[in-house]
Order: C-alpha cells, then structure tokens, then sequence
C-alpha cells in the first residue's frame, strides 16, 4: 500500500503499523497513538489527514446503506469519521487495536483479529484475549477482558437460536451467546487465536494443554459407553446397528409371504384382464374421436401463424433493436450523472 505524502508529513517520527484502503484513494493507518483518516483530493476539497488519538472515552459505530459512521468520544468533545459500508470491518479492528492499546488492556504489539457487534453486544478477540463489551455503544470502561493466559477450558454450545462461546477462566465458566447466523465465523475466530496463542491445531488438544476438567471430556462422551475411564469414544464412526437371528428369521418369512401373495395377485390380474377385453373396442372408438376433434382444433392456429407476413415480422425486429439501443444508451449516460451527483452529495456530507 503506498502511503501518500501527506500522511508521511503528519507522522511526527512515528511509524505506520497497519493501514486499510477506504477506496478511492482514502486510507486509514494506524500508528502507536494515533489513527490517521487520508482523504485523497476530490471534486470540491484538497487532500487532507484527520487524526484520532487512541484514548478515548466512547465509541459509537452508526450503520448506513452506504455509509458507516464512527462517531468517537474525547475529554473534551466528540468527533466522527465516516467510511464506506463494505470497509467498516477492517476500519473497526484497526481503530479498535489502536483503542486497546491505548486503554492498556492490550500490549503494545497486540492487534485485534476479529471485530463482532450483535446488538448490544461487542465482542473483540485479541491475539491474547477476548474482550467483551455491554451497552448500546461498541466501546467504554465499562468491559469484561479475558485472557488467554487464564483459560482452563473452552467449547461451544449450539441451541436453536443461538451458540453460547464457553470461556473457562480459572475453572469458571464464562458465556458469551451469539446468534447463529455468525456464530461458525465467531467459533472460527476464538479458536484460531486460542489455537495460535498456545500452539495446538484442534479443540481437544487445546483442552488437554490448558488442562480442562475431565468431567467435561466425559459428559460429552456417549451416555451409554461402559468405559468410563478409558479412551474418549468416536462417536462418528464404526458403529453399526445392532441386530439378533431372531430378526434374520422373520426377514425370510416376510420374504416367503410376500411370494405367495404376489402369486395370488397375478392371478386376480389375469382373470380381470380377460374380463375387460370386450371394452378395447369402445375405448379405441373414444380414442380415435378425440384425436380427430384436437385435429381439427388445432387446425384454425396453425393457418392463423401461416398468415403472417415475414416482412412485417423483420420490420418489426428491427425497431425493437433501434429502441433497445437507445434505451441502453440513455441508461449509460443517466449512470454517469448519478455518480458524479453521488459523489458530489458525498463530498458536501464530509464537508470537503
């Protein structure tokens, strides 16, 4: 990504960390106390670099059609930035590592890997821990961090509705609910930060490295098994229906009623049959004078396509591609204008 020159005169001798294309030559770039917002030169502004320290009071995110509002709360006032609706994630992990570091409750060299908002509900996961954050804005004092360091245990719990994140710090349960909708993406987040934090590739050998409570290996076992001390029981696979002689008996005794029976059947078939033959005669008849009534329907349509002429059906084709070509043309032209007025209403919202 290259850094315009602008950016690089606002730095004041720090370094750019990360940064996030917005389009259009905008970008966001995160420095160690700062997040700087460049706005590239537009119809009716010169390029500029807005800066957002990371100690901050609050944070609100806004969602638009188009357009996603940050609108964030200092000591001494409130300031917002606005981005594009299909670059909001990143912008939001960007901005959001800059936060928690700033609020020391991630070190220095910690970047959020996944941003989650459900209603009320925020939820950050760290490459060290998860922080979760109740209340109407995405971001305040007000938060529950847990760290990787601390866990004793970790699964997932789906029901109908919702997926419960079970975070087990220091051998008590913490649950985060998330709906379903995202909660494969939420589940594969978690564990690839768990997973890449303790150097493990699976739940299980997490679990066993963190060194959850057997209880919970057991309880998710098969209720049935007998062995309850043993190895744990794969329950996808090598397990067949159970079946007894008995069974077999009765399965070659349904085999020979059903013979018997088809015999009988056949024969009731013969007889009717031989019965129904003096009705061919009558149903052929009814079937011939059918045949002859849709003839002779269908006989008045095919004249009527017959009839028309060619020339006129030529003629015809060849204005309908004169108008189709028109229309595409104007549509093209229509779109031009549209965007050149979007994108002016655009740069008189920003107030560039």
């Amino acid at each position: 990504m290259e850094i315009p020159n602008l950016v690089r005169q606002s730095l004041g001798g720090e370094e750019i960390e990360a940064g996030v294309n917005l389009g259009d030559e905008d970008l966001v770039c995160l420095t160690p106390t700062r997040t700087l917002l460049y706005r590239a030169e537009g119809l009716l502004s010169d390029e500029k670099v807005e800066e957002y320290p990371h100690e901050i009071e609050r944070l609100d995110v806004k969602e638009g059609r188009r357009k996603t509002k940050f609108v964030v709360e200092y000591v001494d006032g409130t300031r917002s930035f606005s981005v594009p609706a299909n670059r909001d994630q990143q912008a939001l992990e960007l901005f959001m590592t800059g936060v928690l570091r700033g609020a020391e409750v991630a070190e220095a060299d910690e970047s959020v890997v996944g941003a989650f908002r459900f209603s009320e509900l925020a939820l950050f996961v760290t490459e060290a821990r998860v922080v979760k954050h109740i209340g109407s804005s995405v971001w305040s004092d007000d938060h529950e961090v847990y760290d990787f360091d601390a866990l004793t245990g970790l699964e997932f719990e789906r029901a109908s509705v919702a997926t419960e994140v079970v975070l087990e710090v220091d051998g008590r349960p913490q649950r985060i609910k998330t709906p379903n909708d995202r909660a494969r993406k939420v589940q594969q987040v978690v564990e690839n930060a768990v997973f890449d934090y303790y150097g493990v590739d699976s739940l299980d050998a997490l679990n066993d490295r963190i060194g959850a409570d057997d209880d919970a290996g057991t309880a998710q076992a098969d209720p049935g098994g007998t062995d309850a001390g043993g190895d744990d029981i794969d329950l996808g696979g090598g397990i067949d229906p159970l079946t007894t002689g008995e069974d077999d008996g009765s399965d070659a005794q349904t085999g020979g009623t059903t013979t018997d029976e088809t015999t009988t059947a056949t024969t009731g078939s013969d007889a009717a049959s031989d019965s129904d033959q003096g009705g061919n005669g009558r149903a052929g008849s009814r079937s011939a004078g059918t045949s002859a009534t849709t003839r002779s329907t269908a006989s008045p349509d095919a004249s009527a396509a017959e009839s028309v002429d060619a020339a006129e059906i030529a003629a015809m084709r060849e204005q309908l591609d004169e108008l189709t070509a028109a229309v595409d043309e104007q549509h093209e032209l229509i779109r031009k204008q549209q965007q050149t007025i979007e994108k002016l209403i655009e740069e008189l919202r920003k107030g560039r």
